[in-house]
């Protein structure tokens, strides 16, 4: 699964939620800027700035969408989140 390149419908917001959670294995938050994510292992930034930067776009467009749709961005994105941490989290 590769990143999306721009979120225009809800299943464009579930797709870059399941790409969060299956590709990259980030437990994220909907409400935190990409720059913020820490490597546990490293200490480092999770993202460069120009991956955060693409990443905050990309949220930014599914609030958009999610609002336009009358749609809780936290229910359709955390449905990803709910699933990784019931089998067994991130690793």
């Amino acid at each position: 699964m590769n990143l999306p390149k721009n979120i225009t419908t809800i299943q464009d917001v579930k797709d870059f939620a399941n790409y969060l959670v299956n590709t990259e294995h980030l437990n994220f938050n909907s409400d935190e800027d990409f720059r913020n994510y820490i490597s546990y292992e490293t200490h480092k930034p999770t993202y460069s700035e120009a991956e955060a930067v693409k990443r905050n776009n990309l949220m930014e467009q599914c609030f958009r969408v999610c609002e336009s749709e009358e749609v809780d961005i936290y229910e359709v994105m955390g449905e990803y989140l709910v699933e990784a941490l019931s089998l067994g989290g991130f690793n």
